[in-house]
């Protein structure tokens, strides 16, 4: 057991390594409140790390600069997990999470916080997922332009029957059935997503059902997904393009926009686990591409991660500015809220996490070279 005394030190130590002064000058330079911060931190890593910040033992100007540093430094390597933090993370690894009943708590848990707060943060069409800032300067149209690019890469056509997987509030549903003339049928297990995406597209020959993509039926020209695999969880990877294969026509094609992992896990960040996304896993690359083999060809696969940080500080001063006009979310929730946004930025910032899309097609079937397009 290590003293306070020696976990101070230990800690101190451990910053500096990653150019972090505790009490610096810095705008990544922590300000530790409460002297129990350092035996947390060294029990819990980055559960005890979130947590303290949650419970305003610590403070930082520029949260997202401080992770970035830590992340950078690999602070995490450096300190043994305890056996509390050992014992959560091997039961993350071993079950699943990601049942059909668990799903919608899972979905629920998030999604359905508070439309308001999300009004706040994201762009008019609510798309909650990484934008494409290619040739754009501000979120709305960064946002347009990555729902634009999806549909380009499907070769979306008038009179396509198109099946979105995790359709959020509806926005890329309305714009494939505005911008494209498709059919689409949205599928969220989250009630406060349903209900708004029925309204935003009952104008428009659009379908939004409150279901889990393992209850759906059909046949469908193209299958999108966009920011719902994290949502999967490994195990369940096969299974879900087996569904896919079931729902897909014969000469279809589906593309999947997904965070992406540099590890092949089936855990996630036990802060991340508990407070933002339960039972969500980041996908690998190489956990996507042994589900789809053998009846899946891989046609595209596009990396823009960094675009998620730039999409995330956009979402973080969406709240800052509007924190006074929300109603109902106290100081923890604040702190919290921006610890999820300002840590994920630092990652996608670091190359700890990637921005995935994938175009997939039918293997052993003849069909016309893909031309990927950016």
């Amino acid at each position: 057991m290590i003293s306070r005394t020696g976990a101070e030190s230990l800690c101190r130590s451990l910053f500096e390594h990653a150019g972090v002064e505790v009490g610096g000058p810095h705008p990544w330079d922590i300000h530790v409140h409460d002297p129990r911060f350092w035996d947390r931190v060294l029990a819990d890593r980055e559960l005890g790390l979130g947590e303290t910040y949650q419970e305003g033992w610590w403070d930082v100007a520029a949260l997202d600069q401080f992770i970035e540093r830590v992340l950078q430094a690999d602070l995490q390597s450096a300190v043994r997990p305890s056996p509390r933090l050992a014992a959560t993370l091997a039961r993350a690894a071993v079950a699943n999470r990601q049942t059909m009943r668990r799903a919608r708590a899972n979905a629920s848990a998030h999604y359905d916080i508070g439309n308001d707060l999300f009004q706040a943060m994201l762009d008019p069409r609510m798309v909650y997922s990484c934008a494409y800032w290619r040739n754009a300067d501000e979120l709305n149209q960064a946002q347009e332009d990555k729902l634009d690019l999806v549909c380009r890469k499907l070769e979306l056509a008038a009179g396509m029957r198109v099946l979105d997987i995790g359709c959020g509030w509806g926005g890329f549903a309305r714009f494939a059935a505005e911008r494209y003339g498709c059919s689409v049928v949205g599928i969220t297990p989250a009630r406060n997503q349903y209900e708004v995406a029925r309204a935003r597209t009952a104008d428009l020959p659009v379908e939004i059902a409150a279901r889990d993509y393992r209850e759906i039926r059909g046949d469908f020209d193209r299958i999108v997904s966009i920011g719902m695999l994290e949502h999967v969880g490994a195990r369940n990877l096969g299974a879900f393009f087996h569904r896919c294969r079931e729902l897909l026509t014969p000469d279809g094609s589906m593309l999947h926009h997904t965070i992406g992992s540099n590890e092949s896990k089936n855990r996630t960040d036990p802060w991340f686990d508990r407070y933002i996304f339960p039972g969500g896993v980041i996908p690998s690359l190489a956990q996507l591409s042994r589900a789809a083999e053998r009846h899946w060809a891989i046609e595209d696969v596009h990396n823009f991660g960094p675009d998620y940080d730039r999409t995330l500080m956009a979402w973080h001063a969406n709240v800052e500015a509007a924190w006074p006009h929300l109603d109902g979310y106290d100081q923890r929730f604040r702190r919290t809220w921006r610890y999820y946004l300002l840590a994920s930025a630092a990652s996608f910032r670091m190359r700890t996490l990637q921005l995935h899309q994938l175009v997939l097609r039918r293997a052993r079937r003849p069909s016309e070279v893909y031309r990927p397009v950016r």
